[in-house]
């Protein structure tokens, strides 16, 4: 690509396309005081320069997507001043769905969290929001993600998955309880990707024209309706088209059953967080919608397959730290570890130039000081390399309170989050067991289970299991370990939970 005029840049850019906010100060807590992790851009440039001189996704390897459009139809001016997020906006844009823990050949309809994960090409750069088609995720720091996907893959002696292991992480982690409980429900196995919900999980700031701040969570409620697999169904499907949910949603796209979505928002107003009985930033929590009911925002449909599955599915990158003015992150711990390592996956799984790659290049201009790496295609000719500079090219400068931060004190500390008065591990698991799942359901959750715990769970980790299941609901987990006691009696074993 040609060199493009620098007289027409008037400041930086992040390799997103959104506005860079520095080039010379990185975020820090005071003048004085230590670097943030989610000062993102400070981390791309250093992440890239790492990689200046010259696989597999690791989750959510199995998967697939397609291109569409995000129109928002109510008016969200009072929350955020984001340009896709005003009423009328049409935003072309990007949605892969996949699995978590299976690789890229397994089959697709296996147990499991699948990925929900969506890049707007919007007017300001490119906006990824990456979550799953459950509200909450297994862990709330990020320092036991890498252990809890090692915990859902294979065994280093016989290479074979292992559901005693998954079971040691769980039950050693009380606060993965809420989402196992919608991974054992019918939420772990989707008839389609096209029947499913998807959800930010994560909280969200959002700023508005005038500098008043929100905390927000994303929902997106499939308008195909909600539908489920059995565990038979799913695991004759395995056998019959381990590629049945990318088959069916390349095909109905195909065939003009183009799938949509409504988005909608919980809104927190800034303060409340500060006093909310639960913490508002923990992943592994909701926001009970009697407190924050859901505003409706707008339409996703998807209506164009890609032409290239590896140039434009394989090849996508998807990234939480790649926001847009008007929406920041927040101090959810996994969002502030996720908005690095994403990122940093993607250079090492396809080169540190993988933004200029035309899935993840924004369709605004790119001004980035990030530069030469394998696989370079654009370029700025002679242009200066670095910032400051006495050319002409543009650079950013900005200093003083960010616009979407927020307050942090006290010393630095490794520690779980300050306990709230309802911040229990199990009660959110608990009363969606009771308040939410009815009788079939909760019949087919304790024969999951059970079926999961036979299938070679044993020692301190099954007594561990039943005492997890009974914190839950303790109806739930005398039911399960009764069927387990039973099943070890006459020799019986259950199915693995997700492969």
């Amino acid at each position: 690509m040609n060199a493009r005029d620098s007289k027409q840049d008037a400041r930086s850019t992040t390799a997103s396309g959104a506005p860079a906010p520095s080039d010379r100060n990185s975020l820090t807590i005071g003048p004085d005081g230590p670097i943030l992790l989610h000062d993102v851009h400070f981390l791309e440039q250093m992440a890239h320069f790492n990689r200046e001189k010259v696989p597999e996704r690791q989750p959510h390897a199995k998967g697939s997507g397609a291109f569409g459009v995000f129109e928002t139809t109510h008016d969200l001016s009072a929350y955020t001043k984001a340009a896709l997020f005003q009423q009328g906006v049409r935003t072309e844009m990007l949605a892969r769905f996949s699995t978590v823990a299976g690789e890229a050949g397994s089959p697709d309809t296996w147990r499991d969290v699948r990925g929900f994960s969506l890049k707007f090409y919007t007017s300001e750069g490119n906006y990824d929001l990456v979550g799953n088609n459950t509200p909450v995720f297994f862990v709330r720091d990020p320092m036991k993600f890498p252990h809890f996907i090692r915990s859902q893959k294979r065994l280093p002696d016989s290479g074979l998955r292992d559901n005693h292991m998954q079971w040691d992480f769980w039950t050693l982690n009380p606060e993965t309880a809420h989402q196992v409980t919608y991974l054992m429900g019918e939420r772990g196995l989707p008839r389609t990707w096209r029947q499913m919900n998807g959800y930010g999980s994560h909280t969200y700031l959002w700023i508005n024209r005038t500098g008043e701040k929100f905390w927000v969570k994303y929902h997106f409620h499939t308008r195909q309706g909600m539908a489920f697999f059995s565990n038979a169904e799913a695991a004759a499907m395995a056998g019959n088209d381990a590629d049945f949910h990318r088959r069916d949603l390349f095909e109905a796209i195909r065939r003009g059953d183009y799938p949509s979505w409504t988005m909608s928002v919980q809104v927190m107003p800034y303060a409340d967080a500060r006093t909310y009985h639960i913490n508002p930033f923990d992943l592994t929590k909701v926001w009970p919608h009697r407190d924050y009911p859901l505003i409706e925002v707008g339409t996703m449909t998807l209506d164009r397959n890609p032409e290239n599955f590896f140039a434009e599915i394989e090849q996508a990158a998807f990234s939480p730290g790649n926001t847009v003015p008007g929406i920041g992150l927040s101090p959810d711990k996994m969002l502030l570890g996720r908005a690095f390592a994403y990122a940093d996956a993607q250079r090492n799984r396809i080169g540190a130039n993988f933004h200029q790659l035309p899935v993840n290049r924004p369709k605004v201009p790119v001004n980035t000081y990030q530069f030469d790496g394998h696989m370079a295609f654009e370029h700025r000719g002679n242009a200066p390399t670095y910032a400051p500079n006495s050319g002409e090219r543009g650079w950013s400068d900005a200093t003083g309170t960010v616009e979407d931060g927020w307050e942090a004190d006290g010393a630095m500390v490794r520690s779980a989050y300050t306990l709230r008065a309802d911040d229990d591990d199990f009660a959110q698991a608990g009363n969606l067991v009771r308040e939410v799942f009815d009788d079939r359901q909760r019949a087919a959750l304790v024969e999951q289970v059970a079926g999961s715990l036979l299938a070679g769970v044993h020692s301190e980790v099954l007594e561990r299991a039943f005492e997890y299941w009974n914190h839950i609901d303790a109806e739930v987990g005398r039911r399960i370990e009764e069927e387990v006691r039973a099943g070890t009696l006459n020799g019986i074993a259950g199915g693995a939970v997700t492969a």
